[in-house]
């Protein structure tokens, strides 16, 4: 008989995209997992236990991460990616968020990561993890004036599988 797998965790997060007044994101060079050594959107996991809201994590991680203080409004929610066996170590839904607020000054490093901004196409020449090359940043791209919901198989064993759920432009 063939043992099965072990269940993995299913993780929910939020990724804030945040540019300054010339269009650059903000990235975070993270020094932790998921995604050590790798630029990526700020942003982190839901508080679960506390009942915490896509928005009310967006705004929570983006107070904590770059001293940015925002309300529901200066949010806009533009999609979400379901990836499944991510890194074959868990499951994650991400919610993406735009912030209608710039960023004008590089913040400090915290324990997480350093930041910088970089242009859009500076972004595919970093250390990305490869779902955000092939992924989150195409989307970003195409929806983030829209809404788009994703699902994705992420199995290191197999070919990267997308599901377009939701499209929206």
């Amino acid at each position: 008989m063939e043992k099965s797998n072990p269940l993995l965790p299913f993780k929910i997060s939020c990724l804030v995209f945040i540019t300054n007044k010339k269009g650059e994101n903000l990235l975070i060079k993270r020094t932790k997992s998921p995604n050590k050594g790798c630029w990526s959107p700020i942003g982190g996991k839901l508080n679960m236990h506390l009942g915490e809201s896509p928005y009310e994590c967006a705004r929570r991680e983006t107070q904590e991460e770059i001293n940015l203080s925002l309300n529901d409004e200066d949010l806009k929610c533009f999609g979400y990616i379901s990836e499944k066996s991510y890194e074959g170590s868990g499951h994650w839904l991400m919610f993406l968020f735009k912030s209608k607020i710039s960023l004008e000054i590089i913040p400090p490093a915290i324990d997480e990561g350093s930041f910088d901004f970089f242009s859009r196409s500076d972004i595919d020449t970093l250390a990305i993890p490869e779902t955000d090359k092939r992924l989150l940043w195409p989307y970003y791209d195409s929806h983030r004036n829209g809404f788009i919901g994703i699902r994705a198989n992420c199995n290191p064993s197999n070919k990267l599988e997308l599901t377009e759920e939701i499209s929206l432009l």
